[in-house]
């Protein structure tokens, strides 16, 4: 073999290693890679409404990002925000950093900085809770968590482990660990 053939080989050689590195070593986006393969569609800046079996306002849900799970048809969604019917023509509306919800609406769940608020009206004050997590069955108008929670109301504050609320009528419970301070407000 003369030096030549040695040489084309050589080179041929190094070639190859270097095209099979470049492709191994190339920069992945991952979230391409991952999330976009297992999605039907991602929805931008949104606003919809799902309906209930008697054409009534179920949930409507707004958000900057959406995407349809291709496996499951399930929804994860990007800081959403809730609008639940109380039955009076208002809406609770449900914070989160990241929100899902099942293929058929009936199912929500909140994670990261949950936060809930009544509808104001003159026959019953308002309420805030705070929690990390929150599962809502939208068809029966419960909500509930096993994590901790705050709950104030005006000169009311409640905190506690779980949580179960039943949001057409404005009912809740703290389940245990349960802590109230009462805050009247100042004498004139």
């Amino acid at each position: 073999m003369n030096w030549r053939t040695g040489l084309g080989i050589a080179l041929l050689i190094a070639a190859i290693v270097s095209a099979w590195l470049a492709w191994k070593l190339r920069k992945h986006d991952p979230r391409i890679d991952g999330d976009e393969q297992r999605s039907d569609y991602i929805v931008h800046d949104f606003e919809m409404t799902a309906l209930d079996k008697e054409g009534k306002e179920s949930v409507t849900l707004r958000g900057p990002e959406l995407r349809r799970g291709r496996d499951d048809q399930t929804f994860d969604i990007v800081t959403p925000l809730f609008l639940l019917p109380d039955g009076k023509q208002r809406h609770w509306e449900l914070r989160a950093d990241t929100g899902w919800v099942s293929a058929d609406g009936s199912e929500l769940r909140l994670r990261g900085h949950v936060a809930g608020d009544s509808p104001g009206d003159s026959d019953i004050a308002p309420a805030t809770f705070r929690t990390d997590t929150l599962t809502v069955l939208t068809q029966q108008h419960l909500a509930f968590t096993s994590d901790r929670i705050t709950v104030s109301q005006p000169g009311i504050m409640q905190t506690g482990i779980g949580f179960e609320a039943e949001l057409e009528n404005r009912h809740y419970r703290i389940l245990s660990q349960v802590n109230v301070r009462y805050e009247p407000s100042a004498r004139r």
